[in-house]
């Protein structure tokens, strides 16, 4: 814990910032190195089109192995071009330089992919006795299950001129207003004590002890969505909208279908998953109904849900969150450890908050023949020691899983947070273990049920909020603000229940959250991965050191085989029907455990 009157000016924490030159060839000026990596990219692609267009059918196992190893080689070029120009505007989204090399690389990948778009075109339509015969092949272990899963698509391709129009026209479609969306949540600010906040510190005031500082920091935050809530809710109402219209063209048969899809999961699963933790939606309302008697309070307000249990503001400098969390991977493994040392010996690593950077946190797998970045708003606040546990978490699996290559470096999203919540438990362990006394270890069990709730309940409520507004905006046409926000408070007072107050302003705070605009869908894949990823730490902790060879093993794989395959490397049967359960009794458990020391 810091004493430091102020750990967000520290000079340590302010120099933490990546190296991006790696992702970029040669020096000098990054627009013309970005562009001719981009013509080679290009002229690679044209000649692969030229030597292999309507010839698909025709290769041999040796013949499909050169032409995805092009494809592997032109993948590379595009990716690492594609993550410097978007890691540099996340940083800052207001410099019109960086905003400029973005739609620039987007556009010119875009038409690389028209390029390229005939081959899993033509490879989805070779009969699969012929294609399982040329997959049986030790030679095409590298991009084996890729081409696997592509062929799950078949039901749901377009011709190929369909495929270019909607590729071309994605550039000004979703890719723009997604765009959008990020500068104008951005540059918002957040007025509190005479200061313009930024909104990630800003909501990051929730986390104080005191009432009033989170009571003002709430309306603050409030007043400050208000303005731009029709801009939001139209650029929200637009994606909505294109989304149905691709998935009408697709033949997808309901709005999440093509998330299921691409995540290797059944409608089926997910259904279960979604129905089994709103099934349990006792369990945050449990805790929040203990936390309000905790905090002397006859019932919480929704800006009370992050509060500390304990009476004092934990404070973190930056050095001690990086000392604690390198320090509990090295301990858990010397290959972890070391792996996640580089991240800031080698500046792999943004931290600071700064105007117009992109909220949040998250871990850029970039391409296998570099290595990844992670961003952080570091706000000194405990949870964001975890926070960096986490996305440390999720850069040890992409370092670990790079030599699979570009086909299979990343998991499909329902495990792409196993790692990173894995690490969060080490880490949260650690803590735990060295804390004495009941008040103290309550209140650091209390913030690991406030992440629990936050990951799995609170990311199925935000997806029941996704299903209601894709599915009435089908039904109804254009959904106006005010309707909007009523299918926010409609999915939040389900999760809530009468165990928490829901108030005028935090019905708009729904128009922050990123997810909803880049990725639909993707929220229910923190609640599969927290789950799925407490089981595996209970593994952990039953066998201990056997089993981390395992665990490597699982993380190296990267998406090389199916979820199903992966889970069963570390003995996790996701076929189970009765797996969600168990998961979601282990949150219980800490639960229950926090109950009694309350008593």
């Amino acid at each position: 814990m810091s004493t430091a009157t102020d750990p967000l000016a520290d000079p340590e924490l302010l120099e933490t910032e990546w190296d991006l030159a790696p992702l970029l060839d040669g020096t000098g000026d990054e627009r013309a190195g970005a562009e001719r990596m981009l013509d080679e990219a290009r002229d690679r692609s044209a000649a692969f089109a030229q030597a292999h267009a309507g010839k698909v059918a025709e290769l041999d196992a040796a013949g499909l192995h050169d032409a995805m190893r092009e494809l592997e080689a032109i993948n590379e070029l595009v990716g690492r071009v594609g993550s410097y120009a978007s890691l540099r505007f996340a940083v800052d989204t207001a410099e019109p330089a960086r905003g400029a090399l973005l739609q620039l690389v987007q556009e010119r990948a875009t038409e690389i992919e028209t390029l390229l778009l005939f081959f899993e075109l033509e490879w989805a339509a070779i009969p699969d006795d012929r294609a399982d015969a040329l997959l049986a092949d030790p030679g095409l272990d590298f991009c084996r299950h890729h081409l696997r899963s592509v062929r799950r698509y078949r039901p749901h391709l377009l011709s190929e001129s369909e495929e270019k129009v909607l590729a071309e026209k994605s550039i000004s479609s979703q890719a723009a207003w997604s765009r959008l969306f990020g500068e104008v949540v951005a540059a918002l600010r957040v007025p509190i004590d005479g200061q313009e906040l930024t909104l990630d510190v800003a909501l990051s005031r929730l986390q104080q002890a005191d009432r009033e500082v989170r009571r003002e920091a709430a309306e603050a935050v409030s007043k400050a969505l208000e303005p731009g809530l029709r801009t939001r809710a139209f650029i929200y109402n637009t994606l909505v909208y294109d989304k149905s219209v691709e998935d009408r063209l697709r033949s997808y048969p309901h709005w999440l279908a093509s998330r299921n899809l691409s995540n290797e999961a059944s409608d089926e699963s997910v259904m279960a998953l979604i129905e089994a933790v709103r099934g349990r939606f006792d369990i945050p309302q449990r805790w929040y109904k203990l936390k309000a008697r905790l905090l002397g309070l006859d019932r919480l307000a929704d800006y009370d849900r992050s509060a500390p249990v304990l009476g004092e503001d934990l404070v973190y400098s930056f050095a001690q969150a990086r000392d604690l969390v390198l320090d509990t991977y090295q301990t858990f493994s010397p290959v972890a450890g070391q792996v996640t040392r580089r991240f800031f010996d080698e500046r792999w690593i943004d931290a600071p908050t700064r105007p117009h950077k992109r909220g949040g946190a998250f871990c850029a797998y970039t391409v296998p023949s570099v290595h990844p970045y992670v961003m952080l708003n570091y706000t000194a606040q405990r949870r964001d020691v975890l926070t960096m546990a986490h996305e440390l978490g999720h850069g040890l699996h992409a370092a670990l899983a790079q030599p699979q290559g570009v086909f299979h470096q990343s998991t499909p999203l329902t495990l792409a947070e196993t790692a990173s919540v894995f690490g969060e438990a080490l880490v949260f362990g650690r803590m735990l273990s060295e804390t004495s006394g009941h008040e103290q270890r309550l209140g650091l069990l209390a913030e690991r049920i406030d992440g629990a709730v936050a990951t799995v309940f609170r990311q199925v409520a935000m997806n029941r909020f996704e299903h209601l507004t894709h599915t009435r905006r089908r039904a109804e046409g254009e959904l106006s603000t005010d309707r909007i926000c009523e299918c926010w408070v409609e999915a939040q007072r389900e999760l809530f229940g009468d165990s928490v107050e829901i108030t005028e302003g935090y019905r708009s705070w729904w128009s922050y959250v990123p997810h909803f605009i880049n990725t639909p869908g993707y929220v229910y894949a923190y609640a599969y991965g927290l789950l799925l990823a407490l089981s595996v730490y209970s593994r952990y902790l039953d066998e201990g050191e056997p089993f981390v060879p395992r665990y490597l093993e699982l993380l190296s794989a990267g998406g090389s085989r199916s979820p199903e395959e992966l889970a069963e490397i570390v003995g996790i049967d996701l076929t189970d029907p009765g797996f969600w359960d168990s998961g979601l009794a282990l949150v219980e458990q800490q639960l229950t455990e926090a109950e009694a020391l309350a008593g």
